[in-house]
């Protein structure tokens, strides 16, 4: 007979990996709990990472956008579970895979809320599988958290906006938009990349 978190784990169309650096409160670590509802497995190694999957990077030079989706369903969406402090030099490890940042979004969670870009791994993954046109999936991964429904709350004009990309450049172009509002952007940014 099925758990319910073996349930969760099938009905999920994106593997979801996460490698988990150890450098924060377990109580209180996102990734952990997404591990303990079957939404997501934990590698103790980068290296361990799916190797062609997406990789959420804050320093990725690729903005994650609705393109990705077909690279999502093919290889999986991997995460990088580490304290902001010691981000650069976690990501700085050889990761596998396809890096991508996410487009700017606001935190809902307690420990950073409304700072921008300052997520927990659930929120990022969450962001990624909406922006993916995942949306049902990422709200299922964040209910499991009393705070999940306040990034959807504080981010729902963004992430409908994102979801209406075709590809990176155009979510680089919307964030260029949205941090100018009062000066109109002209054309393409020479920032974009694809």
């Amino acid at each position: 007979m099925e758990t319910d978190s073996e349930a969760k784990k099938q009905e999920m169309p994106v593997r979801i990996s996460i490698y988990h650096a150890a450098q924060d409160d377990p109580k209180k670590n996102t990734a952990l709990r997404l591990k303990r509802r079957g939404l997501a497995r934990i590698v103790t190694k980068a290296r361990f990472l799916p190797k062609r999957a997406i990789v959420l990077n804050p320093f990725g030079e690729i903005a994650f956008s609705p393109a990705d989706r077909q690279r999502l369903e093919q290889f999986g969406l991997a995460a990088l579970d580490c304290s902001w402090e010691h981000a650069q030099k976690v990501m700085g490890e050889h990761v596998k895979g396809t890096s991508r940042c996410l487009p700017i979004l606001i935190a809902g969670n307690p420990v950073n809320f409304g700072k921008l870009t300052k997520l927990t791994t659930a929120e990022a993954i969450a962001a990624a599988l909406y922006i993916a046109g995942f949306q049902e999936e990422s709200e299922q991964v964040l209910s499991i958290f009393t705070w999940g429904h306040t990034f959807f709350e504080l981010n729902n004009m963004l992430l409908d906006n994102y979801v209406t990309a075709k590809d990176s450049c155009e979510i680089v172009e919307m964030q260029t938009r949205l941090l100018k509002p009062k000066k109109a952007v002209d054309g393409k940014t020479d920032d974009c990349k694809n």
